[in-house]
């Protein structure tokens, strides 16, 4: 856990500073290190989180005294590691405002998204019995999603799309990036099954209107799937308050081990969805012509699970929790809000996304006339500053934007003010570098 910051709770919250901040970096060792001769400027928070210390020490601590298999031994070591891997389940559903049988561990959001998809198109094949009908897709059926999608979310339901003859659809962007929500009620019809969207585009760092979309799926009896992999991190997230029906996240984006992340389901729909994987620990009895399935969560769970990566995880959100969530988005707000205003003052520099007035995490993903973002990458670098280049993952919404690649910075609660005057100051100095605009 972290000792850096004040245990007592305001009546109102208020936004970390940068005093606290640098507080905070101690607890990250990779912060101290030098890059190209340059104390490091991470601004790549939205690719992958850096990890406090308590978070491997969690992970490495488990390794050494309670390594064992979970759910399958009757010895000291099977039941202590079982009751960590079980509350470390706890602790991840508390930190979303789910229950603990509401959350099913994967690999990642990308994982979590597939196993959707893949259990849905089971369904549709005709498996899983009368409870399982409920997801079954066929033509004359219809999938939402936006133009605002990580690939993660959109491959998935396009592939669905393909093996059940269901149609795909999407709710555009205008030319700023800003959801066209005037067009959504014209494309989600009752013919529509699932809407899937995300929470917070991870390109543009810009915040949905959940509850807006929430209610025009409910109007239609369709589904909700959230990708919450850029909220889950950086703002307070219950998912009952927004009532979607599942909602994938990753671990590693919210100071996590890697190959850890989690699907949030409404228990009597994962109850009723037929399993993704199949093998062991997920079933009551088997023969040798059929197996009968576990209810969720350890339906969706076969084989040996990610027990180190859970409690690095729980650990994780532990420390997410002891800072403030809240307290953590006020202070991305307030970045975010010193990145776009600085950007947009640097001429050759256009900033994406809506303007002023929409709500965003700490990002800012931007262009610079005449270079490349693989360029601006490598002379930032050459600063010490890692920001993330290319499509990121979203290619259908940089093209709505008419570029085909952009340079994107991204904060998290280790970040300071001086952080962002660094990157504002090597922004400032690529064109001069390349010759461009002289």
């Amino acid at each position: 856990m972290s000792s850096a910051l004040p245990t007592t709770q305001d009546t109102l919250p208020r936004p970390l500073n940068d005093a606290e901040a640098s507080r905070l970096r101690a607890d990250f060792p990779i912060l101290g290190r030098s890059v190209n001769g340059t104390p490091l400027t991470y601004l790549d928070s939205g690719a992958t989180s850096q990890k406090p210390t308590c978070v491997y020490e969690a992970e490495q601590h488990f390794y050494e005294n309670f390594n064992a298999a979970v759910h399958r031994g009757a010895h000291s070591l099977a039941v202590e590691a079982t009751d960590i891997f079980e509350q470390s389940r706890t602790d991840v559903a508390r930190f979303i405002g789910a229950k603990d049988n509401e959350v099913i561990w994967t690999s990642n959001a990308t994982e979590a998204l597939n196993l959707l998809t893949y259990s849905f198109g089971n369904a549709s094949a005709g498996l899983g019995g009368e409870t399982a009908r409920a997801f079954a897709l066929g033509p004359g059926d219809e999938i939402v999603v936006t133009e605002l999608e990580h690939h993660a979310n959109l491959i998935p339901w396009q592939e669905l799309a393909l093996r059940t003859g269901a149609t795909l659809k999407y709710i555009p962007v205008d030319e700023a990036g800003a959801l066209r929500m005037d067009l959504a009620e014209q494309i989600v019809t009752p013919a529509t099954r699932i809407l899937a969207f995300t929470h917070v585009s991870n390109v543009l760092g810009t915040v949905i209107d959940v509850p807006a979309l929430v209610a025009l799926a409910r109007s239609v009896g369709a589904l909700t799937v959230l990708d919450g992999c850029q909220s889950v991190p950086h703002l307070p997230v219950n998912v009952k308050d927004l009532s979607v029906d599942f909602m994938a996240f990753s671990g590693h984006k919210m100071l996590g081990p890697t190959g850890i992340g989690g699907l949030y389901g409404r228990a009597a729909l994962l109850d009723a969805m037929p399993p993704f994987l199949t093998g062991g620990s997920m079933i009551t009895s088997v023969t040798m012509e059929k197996a009968e399935y576990l209810p969720s969560p350890m339906r969706f769970e076969a084989g040996t699970q990610r027990i180190a990566q859970a409690h690095g995880l729980a650990t994780a959100v532990s420390y997410l929790s002891e800072v403030g969530m809240d307290r953590i988005a006020a202070w991305e707000e307030l970045l975010g809000e010193r990145m776009l205003t600085g950007l947009g003052s640097i001429p050759g520099v256009r900033v994406l996304g809506p303007g002023p007035g929409a709500a965003r995490i700490g990002t800012a993903p931007f262009i610079i006339e005449g270079v490349h973002p693989h360029d601006v990458g490598q002379f930032l670098d050459s600063r010490g500053v890692a920001v993330r280049v290319g499509h990121h993952c979203a290619q259908p919404l940089h093209r709505a934007l008419g570029v085909v690649s952009s340079t994107r910075a991204s904060t998290y609660l280790y970040n300071t003010t001086s952080d962002i005057d660094a990157l504002l100051n090597a922004v400032a100095d690529v064109r001069g570098y390349f010759g461009v605009g002289k």
